[in-house]
């Protein structure tokens, strides 16, 4: 009788490492540019890293490092819960439902994946911050000792944070049933950020890092916080105390394993119902709904009605629009609500809107065959990129005059109205321009499965395109801002202020359509290249 070996994790771990290595060096072998673009990312998070290491490494000797150590490593830990579920990742090693036909036991596949999820930008980036923290609190040879104790827990718990909640939530993203939940968690996650954000306007309006003793204060009693507590509690010559705030600290590693582990174990037995064929009564009628009806006729109407349905039906672009909606809303209201806002803080509405015109084939995946085939010419590219652009525009509009009016109204700013209308549509216009020329571009795969928003090797070229665009559109915007200032110095600026909307307006149509025509012939000339790359997950 054969029986099939017990394979370790001694065995796994190498292999699932050699395996993450692997996709991502094949990735970055399919063209230049996307290893100039890796290799900029990298560049930038480590600098960004460094700087932040620095940072902390001056606060030595502080009588607040803690206050400071201890809420940024509580961020940064609820930046590991959420990161991989809405924003760019290219690790497929991290998917457990590419590996449920191997016969692999969950606690060595647990610990191979730990492994393998420590290699990477992200490790090293939490790293460097996780250093900084322990050098600015540690004083003494016992705390030294905690600080390696407590850095290994730490980086080991932010990891396991990010697994487990990216395991338990992969059918959910894969899911049509689970996107309303989904939305809401971008939806929290949207504010969340925001309120990291205010609380930052808060303490530099406090005066002192003094205002976030209190916080500091629970949160070196909350892994993986309290790893760096117990560095704190241990220069103070407070050893009870650090021993338990490491053990808090354990515990909630060999939690997150558990849960993990449940979740894997869910994931390789049981059968995933998100990929059954639904039945839906035959008789249903799948005629053009009563928005699709008031589209325009022909190929843009079709093309508007088909982006507007993969807002409301696709659950990751429904998440992508809900955040981005959240966000544009409450960066300008709750800084009016402040009263240290300012009514120009309304065009991140428009501004965090206009990112969803970028990748604009990578939303369609794999389907983008059944698109491409019906380009044959530019005037059909042009076409196609119109309607998505239209698309874009009839949820865009009314909702930047309806922020703009809002946030204006709180300020008591109503002079500013026009001018601010006008900046927020010629903003638009410049980042509607640059997405459709980014999209036939530098086109990345959005993959279905799992919860990465990116293909392998793609993270770096996805993030590029989106800032690079970004950049592109504050340029083509110069004018109309630089018009906006002049107006604003000058003594009689007043009197012409509300020409700016018109202005804007019709600076933001022509930009528009100048970025259309330009990148309409790219797209017409690169279909076999972008079907490529959209097709890669």
């Amino acid at each position: 009788m054969t029986t099939v070996p017990d394979v370790s994790a001694a065995s796994i771990t190498p292999v699932v490492v050699r395996l993450k290595l692997s996709l991502l060096r094949n990735g970055l072998r399919q063209s230049g540019g996307r290893r100039a673009a890796y290799v900029a990312s990298v560049v930038v998070a480590l600098l960004v890293a460094a700087l932040q290491l620095l940072g902390l490494i001056a606060l030595r000797g502080n009588a607040h490092a803690a206050a400071v150590s201890l809420p940024l490593v509580a961020v940064l830990a609820l930046g590991w819960a959420v990161m991989p579920l809405f924003f760019p990742s290219g690790d497929e090693t991290l998917d457990p439902t590419r590996l449920v036909m191997l016969p692999l036991r969950p606690q060595p596949l647990v610990r191979a994946l730990l492994v393998a999820s420590l290699v990477g930008v992200g490790p090293l980036f939490t790293l460097c911050l996780l250093t900084g923290s322990v050098i600015s609190v540690a004083h003494g040879a016992t705390a030294w000792v905690t600080a390696v104790v407590g850095v290994v827990l730490a980086l080991l718990v932010c990891v396991a944070l990010a697994r487990a909640v990216a395991a338990a939530n992969i059918r959910l993203l894969s899911s049509r049933k689970g996107r309303d939940l989904a939305v809401l968690s971008g939806l929290v996650v949207a504010v969340g950020a925001q309120l990291v954000n205010f609380g930052a306007q808060r303490l530099g309006s406090s005066g002192g890092l003094s205002a976030l003793d209190p916080a500091a204060d629970v949160l070196r009693w909350v892994p993986p916080a309290s790893a760096i507590g117990a560095v704190d509690s241990a220069s103070e010559g407070s050893y009870g105390s650090a021993v338990v705030q490491l053990a808090l600290c354990g515990a909630a590693l060999a939690g997150l394993l558990a849960l993990w582990s449940r979740h894997l174990t869910r994931l390789m037995t049981s059968p995933d119902g998100s990929t059954l064929q639904a039945a839906e009564p035959a008789a249903r009628e799948r005629g053009s709904s009563g928005l699709g009806r008031l589209l325009p006729a022909g190929r843009t109407g079709t093309v508007m009605e088909r982006s507007l349905r993969y807002v409301w039906r696709d659950p990751k672009t429904k998440a992508a629009w809900v955040t981005s909606l959240a966000i544009g809303l409450i960066v300008p209201v709750f800084n009016a609500l402040q009263g240290t806002g300012s009514a120009y803080f309304a065009c991140f509405a428009a501004g965090m809107l206009g990112i969803q015109m970028y990748n604009q084939f990578g939303q369609d995946t794999s389907a983008f065959w059944i698109v491409a085939m019906t380009i044959s010419s530019t005037r059909d590219a042009y076409v196609e990129l119109r309607g998505r652009a239209l698309a874009l525009l009839l949820i865009t509009l009314p909702y930047a005059t309806l922020v703009t009016v809002l946030t204006t109204a709180l300020l008591g700013a109503w002079r500013q109205l026009p001018e601010v209308l006008g900046l927020s549509f010629a903003l638009l216009g410049a980042m509607l321009a640059t997405g459709a020329w980014s999209s036939a571009r530098f086109p990345y795969s959005i993959p279905q499965e799992g919860y990465k928003n990116v293909a392998p090797g793609q993270a770096g070229l996805a993030w590029i395109a989106i800032f690079g665009g970004m950049v592109s559109a504050a340029l083509l915007s110069a004018p109309v801002i630089a018009l906006t200032i002049w107006l604003n110095v000058s003594a009689d600026g007043d009197r012409w202020s509300w020409l700016l909307l018109p202005l804007g307006a019709l600076y933001g149509a022509l930009i528009t359509l100048l970025g259309l025509r330009l990148a309409a012939p790219r797209t017409a000339r690169r279909l076999p290249e972008i079907l490529a790359a959209v097709s890669k997950g």
